[in-house]
């Protein structure tokens, strides 16, 4: 009996494997395929999208002298370092209070906080966009990075990871003299680091991918994020705007999103263990 059941969890061991290796492959090969094609020669892409006969760096040539992809990155950078660190250093802060503090109507106020979440974004667009035209911010960083900046999304993870910090670290930090800002920055802070660290991934991931807000905000080419100049050099392909074929525009395309990929690859491949710490941290219950 004992090695039946032996044999069963062997096979259903096996069977999880397999059915997980299924699924990467099936989630990579995507990928796989732009990557490898960012290589191929552009008239090969078209002719034998699946075949790989000649390597070849003209692609990544003449994308970088076609498309403006360096001041992508820059506004990207711009918006991703300025805006993720308002996100992860307010969104923790403002948790701390929803976790650790009884004030009037916090309830209610932490119910509209997540009422919010279930806005689509397409409602909020409009109205943003009449708020920073009346501003004079279309068109300026201040729009990219302001908006969106602290998150209900952000304020909720980081409130059930500081519920489970125990009350008695805050006590003892206060007996000790310590202000309520210096018990969040040298008490909280430290211990949620591993929540902390898997809200960065997922801003960083968030931000860099943003597309929609970019694209309505900041119409001038040169606010353009990464998101942007990728999106416009896809409706290059139909449009023909850039003077090439539609062979080398979709070289260069795929040449261009294999060099965006690359700052998300090494981002995870970094950072994974904290992301997964992280993702453990923010699923205690608060």
């Amino acid at each position: 009996m004992a090695d039946l059941d032996t044999r069963s969890a062997r096979r259903l061991h096996l069977g999880s494997h397999v059915f997980l290796l299924v699924l990467t492959v099936a989630f990579l090969a995507p990928v796989a395929w732009a990557i490898l094609s960012s290589f191929k020669p552009a008239a090969e892409i078209i002719r034998d999208p699946l075949g790989f006969s000649g390597f070849t760096l003209d692609n990544f040539r003449g994308m970088f002298q076609d498309v403006p992809i360096g001041s992508g990155f820059l506004n990207t950078g711009i918006v991703l370092l300025v805006k993720g660190a308002i996100t992860l250093f307010f969104a923790p802060l403002a948790a701390y209070a929803f976790a650790k503090y009884d004030f009037r109507g916090k309830n209610l106020i932490f119910g509209a906080v997540l009422l919010t979440l279930m806005l689509p974004t397409i409602v909020l667009i409009i109205p943003l966009l009449l708020e920073m035209k009346e501003l004079g911010w279309v068109n300026t960083y201040q729009a990219l990075i302001l908006p969106g900046s602290v998150d209900a999304f952000a304020i909720f993870w980081m409130r059930q990871v500081i519920a489970a910090v125990p009350d008695e670290l805050l006590d003892a930090a206060r007996v000790d003299g310590c202000s309520e800002f210096g018990i969040f920055w040298r008490v909280i802070v430290p211990v949620i680091r591993p929540g902390l660290a898997g809200l960065a991934v997922l801003t960083i991931m968030n931000i860099y991918n943003d597309f929609v807000w970019p694209v309505v905000i900041a119409s001038s080419s040169r606010m353009a994020t990464l998101q942007v100049v990728l999106s416009t050099l896809a409706q290059n392909i139909s449009g023909n705007k850039i003077g090439a074929d539609y062979a080398t525009v979709t070289g260069e395309l795929l040449a261009a999103a294999t060099v965006a990929l690359i700052p998300l690859l090494i981002l995870f491949i970094v950072l994974q263990k904290h992301f997964i710490n992280g993702i453990l941290a923010g699923s205690v219950k608060g």
